[in-house]
């Protein structure tokens, strides 16, 4: 069964919840979309009509121009050169010794496990921003399950400025 025929099967009980955040690039204007089953359509009106009233004409203007054809092909472009620049980053680390288990199939992140160059990842992070001129987030900011050895990468920049962060990290953990 494919995941479109299980999503199908699914139907009755599935409920989509989706934002413009990330791939519309609107972080930061909380608009967002539910898709349910039409039995919980009215339900969730009401809890809608408790929570706010609705999103500004601003916001809802410009979820609007996000689906127009030429929007739609600068969002691809955006997503394709975030896909590049994961796609140098994520191995490009490995090569350092950051342990990444998994390539992030989502927005412009890597989280990845320090350890094995220092047990307190707010420390590392001083230490890379202060030595190397590389700005990385410790792991405490994301949850607490081993966030002391972890930290985040964001490739929001463009890709040669996410080369020479490489060669400066390279360079401070003498690789």
């Amino acid at each position: 069964m494919s995941v479109l025929e299980a999503a199908g099967a699914a139907a009755d009980d599935l409920f989509v919840v989706s934002s413009f955040s990330k791939y519309f690039n609107m972080t930061g204007w909380r608009l967002g979309w539910i898709v349910a089953p039409e039995r919980h359509v009215r339900d969730l009106e009401k809890l809608a009509q408790n929570l706010y009233i609705s999103p500004a004409t601003v916001s809802q203007r410009a979820a609007l121009a996000c689906f127009a054809p030429e929007t739609i092909a600068i969002l691809e472009e955006r997503r394709r050169a975030f896909r590049d620049r994961r796609d140098y980053l994520v191995p490009a680390l490995r090569d350092l010794g950051f342990g990444i288990p998994l390539l992030p199939s989502g927005g412009f992140f890597v989280y990845a496990d320090c350890s094995r160059f220092s047990a307190d990842s707010q420390q590392f992070c001083r230490d890379v921003l202060q030595h190397a001129g590389v700005a990385i987030t410790p792991g405490v900011d994301f949850g607490a399950y081993r966030a002391a050895e972890h930290v985040r990468f964001a490739y929001t920049i463009g890709q040669a400025k996410l080369e020479e962060g490489v060669a400066r990290l390279a360079r401070y953990l003498g690789r």
